[in-house]
């Protein structure tokens, strides 16, 4: 009677690591499919036209916009930001560093944009700039500066708000994404404290969500976050929310970017 009941508790657990296998697989299967025709292509083109378009009330393009690599240096420039910037003395992500050059190239008024919702007007340029200049660098290594001190304060103060819980659910960025192997209903959800692997965590963003048909950016993927831990939402560009980037992005040091991916 032991010995059938030991079998039946191995076959049990079998059985369960084969469905949860074998769960695993399809959703990687469906991702790969999904991934067929990614529509970020869609935002990709929009993004590159907008660089070389004249625009604004300078009616300039953004072809001499500095992103860290010097003045209309696009390829490889994505796998290094969050980066400090000398000129806005500052550490900036790709889309606050956007803001930056549409308002001194394009005369864009920068805090008016970052005002704005998501998903219309300017903030839509914005997010296709992204996904096109990210698309320039997919395939590359993320290796973002670590030198200057403001740099070093940005990644210790990210790590602290990944750790900060809050909100009515007592949530924090930890409690989804400081552990291997968690995952909520069909959603993988990496540890983004150290490198969580090639387009996985930061090295899948900007994607285009399938559920919604909208493409997002970082900072949208971010303050979705917010939204889950229910947080009031941060003000796009936020200190806040390029401190995680910059902790985010150090901590993903290595790992290949496949962005602009696609998600559910």
């Amino acid at each position: 009677m032991k010995r059938w009941t030991l079998a039946l508790a191995a076959t049990l657990v079998g059985s369960t690591a084969m469905a949860q296998k074998s769960t695993a697989d399809g959703i990687a299967e469906y991702r790969k499919m999904l991934a067929d025709g990614n529509p970020a292509e869609l935002f990709e083109a929009k993004g590159e036209e907008l660089w070389k378009q004249k625009r604004g009330p300078k009616n300039v393009s953004l072809e001499k916009c500095d992103l860290g690599k010097g003045p209309g240096v696009v390829k490889g420039a994505f796998v290094e930001l969050p980066r400090y910037f000398e000129d806005t003395r500052r550490v900036q992500d790709l889309e606050s560093r956007l803001l930056t050059c549409m308002e001194t190239l394009q005369g864009y008024n920068a805090a008016e944009i970052a005002r704005m919702p998501f998903g219309r007007s300017e903030q839509n340029n914005v997010t296709a700039l992204a996904t096109w200049i990210a698309a320039e660098s997919r395939g590359m290594k993320f290796n973002l500066p670590y030198r200057t001190s403001e740099e070093k304060v940005l990644y210790e103060v990210g790590k602290r708000i990944f750790f900060l819980r809050g909100g009515t659910h007592d949530f924090a960025c930890a409690s989804c994404h400081s552990e291997d192997g968690k995952r909520i209903r069909l959603q993988d959800l990496p540890n983004l404290t150290k490198n969580p692997g090639d387009g996985v965590g930061f090295a899948a963003w900007p994607a285009y969500r399938v559920s919604n048909g909208q493409m997002w950016s970082m900072q949208l993927r971010l303050n979705d976050c917010y939204r889950q831990q229910r947080f009031p939402y941060p003000h796009f560009g936020s200190d806040a929310t390029i401190a995680l980037g910059v902790y985010m992005g150090v901590n993903a040091k290595g790992a290949e970017s496949i962005a602009p991916a696609i998600k559910r």
